[in-house]
């Protein structure tokens, strides 16, 4: 059966969609806007950002607008309350209008330019094409630290012993796909936390979409918003919760949407 992964369902004249979710992001998304406008701006091919505002309670509203109030390539999605990363990232998706379309962390850890390596990767032939911190080519210009390595290295281990054998990093904040990859992918996503990384990628393998996994810059910010051991904590839960939702049928029912 014909999967639609190639083209975009309502803005072919967008080539790429750069999807920000951001929580609270007032001390770090106005560089993080500045840069990627600068980038893309540089590119012949047309794009958009599109920021969700997850019920953001700082003044990542009003920074958000003022860097984006005259740039007609950008759109603000507001949540009325605070419901994870993965809610923002996946309403943000849907409404993407790009061809490509990648989803990246308000505090640009992996520089925007980076992009090319992933979209080289979806034109060769891949439907998603993730940036991986583990793999041998990849440069940390700042690691985080042992514990953090340490925690995220036991996910890993667990993701590819119960989910999803041979990718090296399931959660790195870079990720990019075709459109109808996208919308198909997030379509079936349920997890509203920091697991949902996880989930997306088992979701588009099960689908039979080939994932690309590419090396790229990385610098960790001494900034970031993901608690150790909270957050840690329900990304374990989230590959328990991955196999509950297959087993109750979820991800089934999402196929009926279509």
């Amino acid at each position: 059966m014909r999967r639609p992964d190639e083209e975009s369902a309502s803005g072919a004249d967008v080539h790429l969609t750069v999807v920000i979710p951001a929580y609270n992001e007032a001390t770090r998304i106005r560089p993080t806007l500045r840069r990627i406008q600068h980038y893309l701006s540089g590119q012949s091919r047309p794009f958009e950002i599109v920021v969700y505002l997850d019920g953001c309670d700082d003044a990542t509203a009003e920074v958000v607008a003022d860097e984006l109030a005259v740039s007609p390539s950008a759109r603000v999605l507001v949540g009325s309350t605070n419901r994870g990363k993965g809610h923002a990232v996946r309403s943000a998706m849907l409404k993407a209008r790009g061809r490509f379309v990648l989803f990246t962390d308000a505090d640009l850890s992996t520089p925007i330019e980076e992009v090319e390596r992933l979209l080289g990767a979806l034109n060769s032939g891949a439907h998603v094409a993730i940036g991986s911190r583990a793999l041998a080519d990849s440069r940390i210009r700042v690691p985080q630290s042992y514990w953090r390595r340490a925690l995220g290295r036991s996910f890993n281990y667990l993701v590819r012993w119960l989910l999803i054998p041979g990718i090296q990093d399931t959660q790195c904040g870079f990720k990019c796909f075709r459109a109808g990859v996208a919308r198909r992918v997030f379509s079936r996503q349920r997890i509203d936390g920091f697991g949902f990384d996880v989930e997306v990628l088992w979701i588009a393998i099960r689908l039979g979409y080939r994932v690309a996994e590419v090396p790229i810059t990385w610098n960790n910010s001494p900034l970031s918003t993901v608690h150790p051991i909270r957050d840690a904590f329900g990304m374990f839960l989230s590959v328990l919760a991955i196999r509950w939702n297959d087993w109750r049928g979820r991800y089934e029912d999402a196929r009926q949407q279509e």
